[in-house]
């Protein structure tokens, strides 16, 4: 008898998955050394429409006090790409998408801005 295999869905509100998690402590780091001034997960909430939002993953200031919104994605769905790039033609925040670099390559995070 198989079993039947389910998506595992979203957490909850503010639960990190192992991927987020990873680059929290990564920017605790960048914290520590004074390459960013704050971080806070789930920090924004930002209205793109009537009864449509955008939640980027981490809010960050950068050390020059530049806001950003850092998605990090292990891979993209087209209506999160399309969110994070209609947030950021309508809001003055640095858009950043976030993705684990493989062991393989080396690890690490590769960043795309919008």
């Amino acid at each position: 008898m198989s079993k039947a295999m389910y998506a595992l869905g979203r957490l909850k509100v503010g639960a990190m998955n192992k991927t987020e998690a990873a680059y929290d402590k990564h920017l605790a780091l960048l914290q520590h050394a004074g390459e960013i001034q704050w971080r806070k997960f789930e920090g924004l909430k930002l209205r793109l429409a009537d009864n449509t939002f955008y939640t980027p993953d981490f809010a960050v200031m950068a050390a020059d006090g530049v806001m950003e919104a850092h998605e990090v994605k292990g891979f993209w769905q087209d209506d999160a790409r399309a969110k994070i790039k209609i947030a950021a033609d309508m809001y003055p925040f640095r858009f950043l998408a976030i993705k684990a670099k493989a062991k393989k390559d080396g690890g690490g995070w590769e960043m795309e801005a919008f």
